[in-house]
Formats: structure tokens, C-alpha cells, sequence
């Protein structure tokens, strides 16, 4: 048992309060997804995902995770791939983000061992009284609103639907969809441990002050 609660422990130290998806190109390339991601990590982000809409060459997604991974292990930041577990393998990301539909939870915890993080997306009370805890370390919660930056988003869930979700467990939770520096008190007055943005930061003119904005909306709710 001593065991057990020691990778337990592991995994449960993250932070999800800022939580960055990138999207290559949303954020204009490789080159510059890099840059967006040192101002991100430097003005407050406090965890990435790994997230492309449009399809990519599983060898550009290798070698675009491969650059990111020591800038984020410098600063301490949790690297997760969406979907795709055999990235985050090759490159022994920090863990992975599944969806509904993608394989079983239990099946990429085999995969990837007890220490890395998992994280599920949710949509409705009862697709999150259906994850197993055991396994799932997280769930992303939404949309929260309507979103374009992902083709297949189900209709929003509105704050209501939110805290809904929020209150039907007690998981660490992170909601997304549809999220900007213009509703994000909002979405963290629901009692969500974070907000994941895309395209409030991917993208932006000005990476570090859009950041910046958002962590301090962020940890203001959280006081």
C-alpha cells in the first residue's frame, strides 16, 4: 500500500488553474508556438496540452512535442499529449488527455504506467460519474460556452450546466470551451480548479500580457 500511495501522491501534485492548449496552428507554427509558450509559462500558465484540430503529420506532432517538453520541464510545467499516446510515450510526455471516444481509460493507464498524469473530458453529470478516479486524475469540463477552436465540440453547457458538474464531485476539474479574459471570473466563481484556454492566449498579439490578465483573474477567484 505504501507503494501505491506514493505514485498516488505523484500524480496529484499539478496545478490546473491556467491551463494553455496549444494549437500549432492557431499559434502561426512550430517556431512560434515555442515563443508563445516561454511567455505563456513566464506570465502564469501553469499547465499544457498538446492539441491539434487540423491533421498533422504524427512526425511534425514528435518532433513539435520534442522541443516543448525541456521548456517546460525548466520551468516545472506538466506536458500532456491530447489523444495520442504513442506521442507521449516516444517522448515521455507527463501523461495524456483523452476524450469520450477515445481509448479507455484503464487501457492508457496500462500503457502509460502508474505515475503519469491522466486527464478525460467530461460534457454531463453523468459521463463524470462514470470515470473511474482510480485512473482518471482530472476531467476537463465543457464546452462552457460555444467554441470554434474545436470542430467537434458538443453544444455549450452554459455556467448552469457547469456547476452542475462541479457539484456532483469532488475532482480536480478544469473547464474549457469557449473560455476568454471576458468571462473567465465566471467560469471560476462555478468552483472549477481552472480555466484551459486556446485561443485567449494561442495566437494573441501580445502573449505575455493576454497571460498575464488571465492568471490574475484566475488567482483573484482563488483567494
Amino acid at each position: 500500500m505504501a507503494g501505491f500511495h506514493q505514485w498516488l501522491d505523484r500524480r496529484a501534485i499539478f496545478d490546473l488553474s491556467l491551463y494553455l492548449v496549444l494549437d500549432p496552428q492557431m499559434c502561426g507554427g512550430l517556431d512560434k508556438m515555442v515563443e508563445t509558450v516561454k511567455e505563456a509559462v513566464a506570465n502564469g500558465v501553469t499547465f499544457v496540452q498538446l492539441r491539434s484540430e487540423a491533421e498533422i503529420d504524427k512526425g511534425l506532432w514528435y518532433k513539435a512535442a520534442v522541443v516543448l517538453k525541456p521548456i517546460l520541464k525548466a520551468h516545472n510545467i506538466p506536458f500532456v499529449i491530447n489523444d495520442h499516446v504513442d506521442v507521449a510515450l516516444a517522448v515521455d510526455a507527463d501523461g495524456v488527455h483523452i476524450g469520450q471516444k477515445d481509448l479507455p481509460a484503464t487501457v492508457v493507464r496500462k500503457l502509460l504506467g502508474e505515475e503519469k498524469i491522466i486527464g478525460l473530458s467530461v460534457g454531463s453529470v453523468e459521463e463524470l460519474k462514470a470515470v473511474n478516479f482510480t485512473v482518471v486524475d482530472y476531467v476537463g469540463v465543457g464546452p462552457v460556452f460555444a467554441t470554434t477552436t474545436k470542430k467537434d465540440a458538443r453544444p455549450a453547457l452554459g455556467l448552469d450546466g457547469l456547476k452542475a458538474i462541479v457539484k456532483a464531485h469532488a475532482c480536480k476539474k478544469v473547464a474549457i470551451g469557449g473560455i476568454n479574459a471576458s468571462n473567465a471570473e465566471s467560469v471560476m466563481s462555478t468552483g472549477v480548479d481552472g480555466i484551459a484556454v486556446v485561443s485567449a492566449i494561442c495566437g494573441q498579439e501580445d502573449v505575455a500580457d493576454a497571460t498575464t490578465l488571465l492568471s490574475t483573474i484566475v488567482t483573484a477567484e482563488q483567494e
